[in-house]
Parts: C-alpha cells; sequence; structure tokens
C-alpha cells in the first residue's frame, strides 16, 4: 500500500486521533509544516509538540508535565489509565523509581547476556528458514518472532508454553487497535497465563524478571500490569524496528550496499534504524500546572502529546532528516525517550536490531519488497504490519 501525502496547509481537515489517517498517510510533510509554523499547536482536546527541543523539555520535567494520567491520548482524553500510579510507564517521583530500582536488575548485562545470544542463533534460524522457504510476511515469520522470543526468556516462561505464549502474544500485539475481538481475547489468555505464572514464582523463585516483581512490595494486579508492560514495550519497539529497517534498506539500496562494504558502520546503522522507524509516534503527559511551553500557555490538566515521530525528523538536529543514513553521527534520537523514563529495554532492542543487521551482512545480497506492505492503524504505534520480502 502506498501511502498518501497530506496537504500540510489543510490540517483542519485531518483528525490526528484517527488511527487509520496513521496507516494510510505519510505524515511526513505535515510534521515538518508544524515544526516550521505552529510547534506547539492546539488542537480541540490536546495539545501538538513536534520539535525537538519542545519534545526533550517536556520529558526531562515530569514534576510538570506528568505521566500518572496516562502516556498515550486514547487513554489521556478518556481520562483515566487504569495502570496509572501502580505501572512503571505511567508513575513518577519516587514511586516510579523505586519501580525502576527493582526492574534494572532484569535488563543488566549478567542477565542480558545470555538473553542476546539467544537473539543472535534465533535471528540466524529464522532468517535461514525464511530465505529457504523463497520468503514471505517479514513481520509475522521474523520480526514478530526474535523479540518476543526474548521477552519469554527475560520473564522466565517454560519451554514448554513458549509455542502458545508467542502465539497468543503476536495475536494481541498484531491485532487493530480496539477493533479486534481476536486480539482482546488473546489479551486476556495473556493476563491469565502470567498471573499464574507469577503465582508459581511467588513459592519457586528465579532470577527472571517476574521473580523480581513477584518478590517486591506489590500487589498481584501491580505484578501483573508491569509484566503486561514489559511484554508490550519489549514487543513493539524491536518489532517495529526490525520491520521498518529491513523496508529501509530494501528501499534506499546504496544505504544498504554501503552497511554491507563496511562492517564499522553496524552501531550507527542500528540508531539510524531506531530513529527512522520511531515505533512510538507519540508520548502523552498531562500539565500539573501552567507553564509556557514554545511560546504558548499551557494550563493546568491540559494534554500534552509529544510527537516523537516529528521530533527525531527535526531539521535544527538532524542533518538532512528525511534521508535514511546508516553512518549518521551524531544521532540524538528519542525513540527510547530521555531522562526519568529512559526505556529500561533500549539494550535489549539494540542488541535485538544488531543481531538482524549482521545476520543480514553475513548472508544476504539483495532485499526486494515482493507486495504491497501495509501499516498498522494506530497514532501511538508507529511501523508496517505486515512486509512482504524476498532475500537472496
Amino acid at each position: 500500500m502506498t501511502r498518501a501525502h497530506p496537504d500540510p496547509t489543510r490540517l483542519d481537515t485531518l483528525n490526528l486521533l484517527d488511527p487509520h489517517l496513521h496507516a494510510t498517510t505519510d505524515l511526513t510533510p505535515l510534521w515538518r509544516h508544524l515544526r516550521t509554523t505552529d510547534p506547539v499547536r492546539r488542537h480541540d482536546r490536546f495539545w501538538s509538540v513536534t520539535r525537538h527541543a519542545d519534545v526533550l523539555h517536556v520529558i526531562r520535567d515530569p514534576a510538570t508535565y506528568t505521566s500518572l494520567h496516562g502516556n498515550m491520548l486514547r487513554t489521556l482524553l478518556r481520562g483515566h489509565d487504569p495502570g496509572a500510579g501502580r505501572m512503571i510507564v505511567v508513575t513518577d517521583g519516587p514511586r516510579h523509581a523505586a519501580l525502576r530500582r527493582l526492574l534494572t536488575p532484569g535488563f543488566g548485562p549478567r542477565t542480558l547476556g545470555p538473553v542476546t545470544h539467544s537473539i543472535t542463533e534465533a535471528t540466524r534460524g529464522l532468517l535461514k528458514a525464511f530465505r529457504c522457504e523463497g520468503g514471505g510476511d517479514f513481520v509475522a515469520e521474523v520480526a514478530a518472532q526474535v523479540p518476543l522470543r526474548a521477552i519469554c526468556e527475560l520473564l522466565g516462561v517454560p519451554e514448554r508454553d513458549r509455542q502458545r505464549v508467542l502465539e497468543l502474544t503476536a495475536q494481541a500485539m498484531l491485532g487493530e487497535e480496539d477493533t479486534d475481538p481476536a486480539a482482546r481475547i488473546a489479551q486476556s489468555e495473556i493476563l491469565l497465563y502470567y498471573t499464574r505464572l507469577a503465582a508459581e514464582r511467588g513459592s519457586a523463585p528465579g532470577d527472571d524478571v517476574i521473580s523480581l516483581l513477584v518478590s517486591a512490595d506489590l500487589t498481584e494486579e501491580e505484578v501483573l500490569l508491569n509484566c503486561y508492560n514489559l511484554i508490550i514495550g519489549g514487543d513493539e519497539t524491536a518489532r517495529l524496528a526490525m520491520a521498518g529497517g529491513l523496508l529501509a534498506l530494501a528501499t534506499y539500496k546504496r544505504e544498504w550496499a554501503r552497511l554491507r562494504a563496511d562492517p564499522g558502520l553496524a552501531g550507527t546503522a542500528v540508531e539510524e534504524v531506531l530513529r527512522w522507524t520511531t515505533p512510538a509516534a507519540h508520548v502523552g503527559r498531562v500539565a500539573t500546572r501552567a507553564a509556557e511551553l514554545g511560546g504558548r500557555r499551557v494550563e493546568a490538566g491540559d494534554v500534552v502529546a509529544l510527537w516523537t515521530v516529528s521530533a527525531n525528523r527535526d531539521e535544527t538536529v538532524f542533518d538532512e532528516p528525511d534521508r535514511f543514513d546508516v553512518g549518521r553521527r551524531p544521532n540524538r534520537h528519542l525513540t527510547f525517550g530521555h531522562g526519568p523514563h529512559f526505556c529500561l529495554g533500549a539494550q535489549l532492542a539494540r542488541a535485538e536490531i544488531g543481531a538482524l543487521l549482521a545476520e543480514l551482512r553475513a548472508t544476504v545480497t539483495t532485499i526486494e519488497v515482493t507486495g504491497p506492505v501495509t501499516w498498522l492503524p494506530s497514532n501511538f504505534v508507529n511501523g508496517v504490519v505486515t512486509l512482504p520480502v524476498a532475500l537472496a
């Protein structure tokens, strides 16, 4: 599917809350127009913040712009997030710091070392099978599989259960936002499964992330909410970045040739994939008090949408931001956020993308898109949902 390019001067005709707008339209020209003409724009029910400096300012100031009401427009505009104050991404202050201290060891070098090895092996096996089958949908057959296997390992999902958990999680994550009954059923089954697993860890703890949560002074619901948050966060960023990164390499063949020819570009290529794809299109906050932001007055209680997908293309920060450049330096992207809410799983996502790029370099010469590419209908999650390709 080729996405349309909107007329940025007709912004009032576009509904940024409409998930299908983001699936069918490349909003790059719109974000560029807003950064230049109205970088902190008031909509009917929220503010849009599109410049890198303004987004960075807000996420550095949780006292003025809180996560406690939610972190995405869909829940913020409903007025309530069920995980608020209990799930790490929607907490602030001492409570957030305590949850972060609790979970950090689960994403440290000692834990990630074995997981990184598993990621490399899984990526190698999946890509080999994908090539032998003559290609297919890269999202479903490779990009969705690697991060889910890594999350299963981090959470200590027993080997006997992993295939079923992988199937349920893929169904839940790849379902259409708010409209897919099968996705909602899968989400409920996942929660029930992890409820049972948490109960088992309570009597027989291990060194996995669920055991860390169970061993702390958390309620059963808090354990479950944070577990589910880790599943979502651990899956979506890597899945969407891996798929979008492959699409970029297929599209910008000169950059693919550069990467194949120069192993020294491995690290910068990972960061460029993260900037280019920006899997979380926005981050939501609520103002706790009146404040000036980008020359506009934001009132207490106002909902603020930080469009990371725009900030990562800011011309004042990135040279030729609309060019995919595997050697880009510097690359101060905000894909993982910044400050107190910097993504816990950043190193895990980097390892997953790095393993994919390394295996592609070692075994693949050409990447060809073989059919229509479709995009997720979501104003929060940004990326492709189907990507038919052949690798040779």
